[in-house]
């Protein structure tokens, strides 16, 4: 079985960044898995909600009908304080990954770039280097041995691509983005990605800018790759499972 783990800050990162892909590679067979690390409980649209934890939520319920929509295997919205991450203590929520990844064992790890993200979010740069960390860690035997016990073992994730883009938001910080290594062609998925971002119905005024940007991007998505098991001269891709041996573990 071929599996793919998406990491993500809040909900609906799901669906604007990873959204085709997790589309497309669900109707090729792959199981899939969405770990966001906050429930978005900090957000400037509040859809109605009393307080942080009443949005947390509602968040978490707009995040499962998003990944129903996207075919998701598996999601899960963690409770890592939004807008809060660059504060955290690195090691455990590097732990927490590298768990969540030796039970898993995918072979395919997404994340965004240490930029941030065409937002330039903190948050995202947080997700960035605390699930590239968990990438690399996963596979040692002397990271968080105390989690090697029964079913438990070192993984290898094969190859972990970052988030790119060929544009940047207007009125934002300064972003600096990787060379875009991997396209991968999502087709009709673009409006399957616009209506999973729509479940989000608590973000609602971001709505239309959201699908003037995602229209803008087109019927792709674009990776850059910045890790891997098979160490070679980057060559252009549209499979991000392109090279994937079902040997390393």
């Amino acid at each position: 079985m071929r599996r793919m783990m998406v990491v993500t800050a809040h909900p609906d990162d799901e669906a604007s960044s990873f959204g085709g892909s997790l589309r497309v590679y669900s109707e090729l067979g792959v199981e899939t898995c969405v770990i966001c690390l906050t429930s978005g409980q900090a957000a400037t649209h509040r859809g109605g909600a009393r307080n942080d934890q009443e949005l947390g939520a509602m968040r978490r319920e707009e995040f499962a009908a998003a990944c129903r929509i996207l075919r998701v295997s598996r999601w899960i919205a963690l409770d890592y304080p939004d807008g809060q991450l660059h504060r955290l203590d690195l090691q455990c929520v590097v732990s927490d990954l590298t768990l969540r990844i030796r039970e898993f064992r995918p072979q395919v790890l997404l994340t965004f770039d240490p930029s941030g993200g065409v937002t330039g979010h903190t948050d995202h740069t947080m997700a960035s280097v605390f699930a590239t960390l968990a990438f690399h860690w996963a596979g040692r035997s002397n990271r968080f041995p105390d989690q090697l016990n029964g079913p438990v073992t070192p993984h290898r994730v094969q190859k972990l691509y970052h988030t790119t883009a060929d544009f940047t938001l207007p009125g934002r910080q300064p972003i600096t983005l990787a060379p875009a290594t991997a396209v991968v062609e999502i087709g009709n998925y673009l409006e399957t990605k616009l209506e999973a971002f729509r479940a989000h119905v608590s973000q609602q005024p971001l709505w239309p800018i959201f699908e003037e940007y995602a229209r803008k991007r087109g019927e792709r998505e674009m990776f850059h790759l910045a890790a891997a098991v098979k160490a070679e001269l980057l060559t252009p891709e549209s499979d991000l499972f392109a090279g994937v041996s079902e040997e390393v573990s």
